[in-house]
């Protein structure tokens, strides 16, 4: 059963603002002190509804009223107003009143409240007095007080051009779908038989771990398309059964390893997240760390706004680990994709395609469920495409492709899309043997119901045997086991991928030159 605390608020939330301040606000203040405390919850709805609504001049009031019951005689009053300060936005004489009160309470509970609202309103002046106090409570809203500041007076950004110079200990993890490891891996390779920076040292399961040849750059290692995300190993702790991880992550997350990338690909204030990945959100567990890695670095701020790094917390058979992830969004590798739809492609497997079909000259590609176009693009961008096609039976989807490759510069008098069905690929200009590379990521009839699933990736074989030239290439993700989809197919590549909670598999076929 709900307490009466929450049973209250939630009548008095649904009240329209009017009724709300000049109604039971105003009987709160005749209320004695008892019922006052135990309408308490009218401050919490006052600060949650003129969060959303109410005049400016209104707001202005209720923020008078909210620094006043920073004087009431309960407690529970006190600490309510408190909570509500910062969703209507506190300026200097509201962290004044805070500040003051920390100073005369003898309550550990009303101090603890009183740090955790100022460490999201707090400026200047509460910074000075966290600076000349002691104790770990008061050291963790000191750093919170700091990322604030920076967050509102100098935002930080990551550079992708700063460059890394010394190279001791760097390696990197370029994470991605399960069963895509070995096109990463060998995007990687080609890019340092070509002069790339970075040599492979190792793949796992989604992961492909390389090292710095050189100095590098993050748009060095964003220079590569098919990875998904890019992390800094920054090390760990052996003990895999340790719960307390704070004593032995708080040196890795400070190291010097740690603070040189931060130093090279930081723009202004260093600020970053941890992620206990395999846990969840633990706020004991992050506040704790937090001050232990604040203590032993006080350039690194944590905090969970906008921040541009964060620290990801992975266990394993051997420990906690400790990996370094830049914020990098938009990815600038796919900033052409301007808009998207249902179940379409994530650009890094759509570049995963593209590589894995290869770069032919005098291309001509047909995507027969081109969704937003992102196989098309990719495969674009690698050269030598003479032909764009592209067939959806969605108008919304072709505008949207359209739009997605105008936006990645491909030229428009190359490239033909149409809205109808892929089984009428003439009425898209197509005809037998006229197309050099089929890639599609076909529906999985999982968001949309699809009737007979099987029966429409017999048809795209099928069409797909028509349509392609002798030595044409068919790519595409298959939801289904069909081992021999057509005798006029011979398969190339099959490897099962990670979806997203389902294997499929990625599979390519070339048209063999004669007929059996």
């Amino acid at each position: 059963m709900p307490k009466p605390a929450q049973e209250l608020y939630s009548q008095l939330r649904v009240l329209p603002w009017e009724q709300l301040w000049n109604g039971e606000a105003a009987r709160f203040d005749r209320a004695a002190p008892g019922e006052r405390i135990q309408r308490a919850a009218v401050i919490r709805a006052v600060g949650v509804v003129f969060s959303e609504s109410g005049a400016a001049e209104q707001r202005e009031a209720v923020r008078r009223w909210l620094r006043g019951l920073l004087r009431d005689p309960g407690e529970k009053v006190r600490r309510y107003a408190m909570a509500a300060l910062p969703k209507i936005g506190a300026g200097p004489e509201e962290e004044a009143e805070l500040l003051s009160l920390l100073r005369t309470t003898a309550s550990a509970r009303e101090k603890q409240f009183l740090m955790r609202t100022l460490e999201k309103i707090g400026g200047p002046a509460t910074l000075k007095i966290m600076e000349e106090a002691e104790g770990d409570l008061l050291r963790q809203t000191e750093q919170k007080v700091k990322a604030a500041i920076a967050r509102r007076e100098s935002p930080s950004a990551i550079r992708m051009d700063g460059v890394l110079a010394d190279l001791d200990g760097v390696r990197i993890h370029l994470r991605g779908r399960r069963g895509l490891e070995g096109i990463v891996r060998d995007e990687v390779e080609a890019s340092m038989r070509a002069g790339g920076k970075f040599r492979v040292a190792g793949a796992g399961s989604g992961l492909v771990a390389v090292t710095p040849a050189r100095p590098f750059s993050l748009a060095d290692i964003y220079a590569h398309r098919c990875f998904g995300t890019a992390a800094f190993a920054l090390g760990g702790d052996a003990t895999v059964n340790n719960t307390e991880p704070a004593a032995a992550l708080a040196p890795v997350i400070a190291s010097p390893l740690s603070r040189r990338i931060l130093a090279a690909f930081t723009r202004g204030t260093i600020r970053y997240r941890l992620n206990f990945m395999d846990r969840g959100h633990q706020r004991s567990a992050v506040r704790l760390l937090a001050g232990r890695v604040y203590a032993l670095c006080p350039e690194m701020l944590n905090d969970a706004r906008n921040v541009t790094w964060t620290m990801d917390i992975c266990a394993g058979e051997r420990g906690r680990r400790v990996e370094l992830r830049p914020n990098v969004t938009p990815d600038p590798r796919f900033a052409y994709r301007m808009q998207d739809v249902p179940a379409a492609s994530h650009p890094p497997l759509a570049a995963c395609m593209a590589r894995l079909a290869g770069r032919v000259e005098h291309e001509i590609i047909w995507d027969p469920f081109c969704g937003s176009g992102l196989e098309l693009i990719e495969s674009a961008l690698l050269g030598g495409v003479e032909r764009i096609h592209g067939t959806d039976r969605s108008a919304a989807a072709i505008a949207i492709a359209r739009g997605n490759l105008a936006a990645a510069k491909v030229d428009p008098a190359s490239t033909k899309l149409a809205c109808c069905d892929f089984r009428d690929f003439a009425g898209a200009g197509l005809g037998p043997n006229r197309v050099t590379l089929l890639i599609t990521n076909p529906p999985m009839g999982r968001r949309v119901p699809i009737a007979d699933l099987r029966g429409l990736m017999e048809d795209l074989f099928a069409v797909a045997a028509t349509v392609l030239r002798p030595g044409g290439r068919l790519v595409l993700a298959n939801p289904l086991p069909l081992l021999t989809p057509h005798p006029a197919l011979q398969p190339r590549f099959r490897r099962a991928v990670d979806f997203g909670g389902f294997d499929c598999r990625l599979e390519m076929y070339q048209k063999r030159l004669w007929q059996i």
